[in-house]
Parts: structure tokens; sequence; C-alpha cells
């Protein structure tokens, strides 16, 4: 429960220093450098070392490349029968395609469910999100951003992206049991930084006067990922798993709110930053209520 009070805290942070005159009106941007480029690939660099290696795990590494795609087929063509631009339709597409698997799913599953559900939060955090994250997610991001849409440029792109790099530096350890104890402590250090930084940087950004301008988009964002993402999971996963604790995890795991990190790389690419910062700012602490109510629905 103390994860979850610093992510609510830091959140709570940022809107307060959003009132401060001794921040720039782009304070954000400094955040959001340090996440993505320090912070994010210092928890993947520990991680990847520990994820449990157990094939009957990629079922549930699978969730996050199927919300995904549920996401982009049915946001996409309604958003443009609703009249929003491209870059509003790829914002949402991101922001409710990805679910904060690690940052607030990790804590939350802990509570809910114990500390033996984390290595399948793992599994489907790095081998799922984060995978959908550095490949259709910056590549489509970048397209619908007017970037580049070769794909040597793309490649390239991906290939750069810092947590990918630390992706593949950290399965290079494997063979060797992860880093020396001196570095992993460090890089522990370090990647706590992440969801204070990354939660504050959303509450600096946060305007609940603009929801309202907003309504039809944020109809269609948090409604997807809270609530329909979750069931349409449930419905595929417990008819053919069963109701274990892996499908738990699984479905609690695509209830969680908009992912971060995907937010920050719409923002970074100028995909409809305001309402990026709606889905976050309302997204995550709604899903608080709505991971609860589903744990218990499940028995949890």
């Amino acid at each position: 429960m103390a994860s979850l009070l610093v992510v609510v805290l830091s959140f709570a942070c940022g809107v307060w220093l959003r009132r401060s005159p001794r921040l720039p009106a782009d304070a954000h941007k400094a955040l959001n450098a340090f996440v993505l480029d320090i912070a994010l690939p210092a928890v993947v660099l520990r991680a990847v070392p520990r994820l449990p290696m157990d094939a009957t795990l990629l079922a549930a590494a699978a969730m996050p490349w199927l919300v995904f795609g549920l996401a982009f087929a049915l946001l996409w063509p309604l958003g443009r029968a609703l009249g929003l631009s491209v870059k509003t339709r790829g914002a949402l597409v991101l922001t409710a395609g990805l679910g904060n698997t690690s940052f607030v799913g990790f804590p939350m599953l802990e509570a809910l469910l114990g500390p033996e559900s984390l290595p399948v939060a793992v599994v489907i955090d790095q081998l799922g999100s984060f995978f959908v994250l550095s490949l259709p997610g910056i590549a489509l991001a970048t397209a619908w951003a007017g970037g580049a849409a070769d794909p040597k440029q793309l490649a390239l792109r991906i290939i750069r992206f810092p947590p990918f790099v630390a992706l593949l530096v950290g399965a290079a350890t494997i063979p060797f049991g992860g880093f020396p104890p001196i570095v992993d402590q460090a890089l522990e250090r370090i990647g706590a930084t992440l969801t204070p930084l990354a939660m504050a940087s959303v509450g600096l950004q946060l305007s609940l006067g603009e929801v309202r301008k907003r309504a039809a988009p944020l109809a269609l964002g948090p409604g997807f990922k809270l609530v329909l993402a979750p069931l349409a999971m449930a419905l595929l996963y417990l008819p053919t798993l069963g109701l274990t604790d892996m499908t738990r995890v699984v479905v609690l795991e695509a209830a969680m709110g908009p992912m971060i990190s995907a937010g920050i790389i719409a923002q970074e690419r100028d995909l409809d930053p305001e309402l990026v910062t709606l889905m976050l700012g309302v997204g995550i602490p709604l899903s608080f209520v709505t991971v609860t109510l589903a744990a218990w629905f499940l028995g949890a």
C-alpha cells in the first residue's frame, strides 16, 4: 500500500507545483526526459534478468497485445466517426490501448492478490506492455505525428529508444545472473525515481477545467481502458484457462489505468498533449476504484 501512496502523493505534489511561480511552464518536459531516458531503462535493466522463464506464462504476456489491437480496432474508427483528428485518435489508442501494468499495476496487485502475483505481472509488463510500446507503439506514434514513415527510420527510432536498449543489455546479462550487487542496488535507486517523477509530471500538466471540453474522447478512452478492456479479457481468458491466480492477474492488469510512458511518448510527438494529460490524470485515479471492484468480482 505504501507504493500506492507514493503514486497518489506524487500526483498531488505535481498538481500543487503547477501553481508554483518558481517552475517554468514546460517543467514537465525535463521530468519526462528523465523518466524515459534514465529511470525507465534502470527499471528494465533490473527486471529483465529476473523474468521467470515459464512457457505457460506466454498466454499472460499476450494480453497487452490483444488489448492494444482491440483499442486500435474500436477507437480509431469511432474517433473518425466523431470527427477527431489523427493526432487525437493516436493519443486515444496509445493511452487507452496500453495499461500501467508496472508503476501502478505492481503495487495494486501486491495489495489485492499478494506478492505471489508479481512474477506473472512482470511477464505481462516486460514481454507484453513493454514490447507493445517499443514496437508498434513507437512506430504508430511516429507515423501519426507525421514523422518518418520509412521502415528503416522507424526501426532506428525503436533501436535507439533507451528502454529498448536497456532490454537488450538486460537480456545479455541473464547467463551471468544479472548485474553485480553494487550495480543492481544503484539501478534500483535510480529506478525508484520513476513513479514519483512520472506522476508529478502528470500532476504538473493536469487542468481539470478542460474535462468538459474533451468529454467525447474522455468518455471513449477511460471507458475502454477501465471497463471494456478487462471485460473483454475476462470473457477470453476465464472460459479457456479458468478462474486461476494467473487469470486474475491478467484481468486486473488489463483493468489498470493508462500507461504513463505511453502518454509521455504521445506528448513528445505532439499527439494531443492536452488529451493525454487528461487521460492520465483522470484514468489513473479512477483505476484505483475500478481495479478494486474487478478484484472483488474475481473473488480476490
